[in-house]
């Protein structure tokens, strides 16, 4: 879960904001210790030998947002180091500390210091490192080797690939994969408890189907939803989301198949503007519904190629109006290819 990190300065933590009301909830139900972090039981149990034996080496977490990474690591801190964390432990983050001045100047004069009358190392937390230059990652490199006595380095990204290979040989590596929806839902029903939710069961559902793995973005959505509804149902997660109901895609996808092309591109596009939805959403629910489509393979395959391209377009900044009559185009003419394989 993210926060909001520190720019070159140590981690101030240990002074916690006195009324919790005014807090994001991904700050206020942020794990405090190892044993609070949810699943990551494996992770969780080899960084607690680490500790125990004091042979904490350099890290390298990855995985996707939003699956504990931040919150496992400055747990792992305070267990470490207690009431001296504000002390010993730096974080950066290096989506915004991108060039190589951070590397030189704020990690390294916090590296090459020592705290009197400590025996301890420090630890530098560098988080989102894969959006760092390939120079910045070579200065890193020289950094950790000539103050690995005194430091250890905490590397959290997304994506391990954007890391250099010289970095990662120096890490233990840890995989944060995509939270269960199992381990979402009991920490979101420990949330709607506290907070006093009213929400029901299919509007809960459909905040663990949006969250996807992710912790902050199912907590995100949940106190979205709470500020803005009185009692919480599935339209109003969707509405506070701005995503496509699901009825609403259904829907879209029968006035496709069933209905003149004209008159399906108004219908979608009437919607559309209505809800405010945007085009790359509907795109994505399409592609996720196309599951339940009883379709040949060679039509499934057909237009899963042409959402991709549809998609590529989009990226490009392409027009919205064109692509979305590309798209039920490309859904017509799998129809049309299927009914001919008949």
């Amino acid at each position: 879960m993210a926060m909001d990190k520190g720019k070159g300065r140590a981690m101030e933590l240990d002074n916690p904001v006195q009324d919790g009301s005014t807090l994001p909830w991904v700050e206020k139900y942020r794990p405090s210790g190892l044993e609070d972090v949810v699943a990551h039981k494996d992770i969780i149990s080899t960084l607690d030998r680490f500790i125990s034996t004091n042979k904490v080496p350099h890290m390298l977490f990855y995985g996707p947002p939003g699956t504990g990474k931040t919150s496992t690591i400055l747990a792992c801190a305070r267990k470490v180091y207690g009431p001296q964390f504000r002390n010993q432990v730096m974080e950066l983050n290096a989506s915004d500390d991108r060039g190589i001045d951070a590397v030189r100047e704020q990690i390294k004069n916090f590296a090459s210091t020592r705290q009197i009358f400590s025996s301890s190392f420090k630890m530098i937390i560098l988080d989102e490192a894969d959006a760092m230059t390939l120079a910045a990652q070579n200065a890193l490199r020289r950094v950790i080797e000539k103050y690995t006595k005194n430091v250890r380095f905490c590397i959290i990204c997304n994506y391990i690939n954007k890391i250099a290979p010289a970095i990662q040989s120096r890490c233990t590596r840890f995989r944060f994969q995509p939270l269960p929806s199992l381990e979402i839902e009991k920490y979101v029903d420990h949330v709607i408890d506290n907070e006093h939710c009213n929400i029901d069961s299919e509007a809960k559902a459909a905040v663990l189907k949006l969250s996807r793995g992710d912790m902050r973005k199912a907590l995100n959505i949940l106190q979205a939803c709470h500020a803005a509804y009185e009692h919480i149902d599935e339209s109003a997660v969707y509405n506070c989301v701005g995503q496509p109901h699901p009825s609403d895609i259904d829907y879209f996808i029968k006035s496709i198949m069933n209905e003149e092309f004209v008159t399906a591109y108004n219908t979608i596009f009437s919607i559309k503007q209505q809800k405010g939805l945007a085009l790359q959403d509907i795109t994505t629910c399409i592609f996720e519904a196309l599951d339940e489509l009883q379709v040949p393979a060679n039509t499934r395959i057909f237009i899963l190629d042409q959402l991709a391209a549809i998609e590529h377009r989009m990226s490009f900044g392409c027009s919205e109006k064109i692509q979305l009559s590309a798209m039920i185009a490309s859904i017509k003419c799998g129809v049309d290819l299927a009914a001919k394989n008949k």
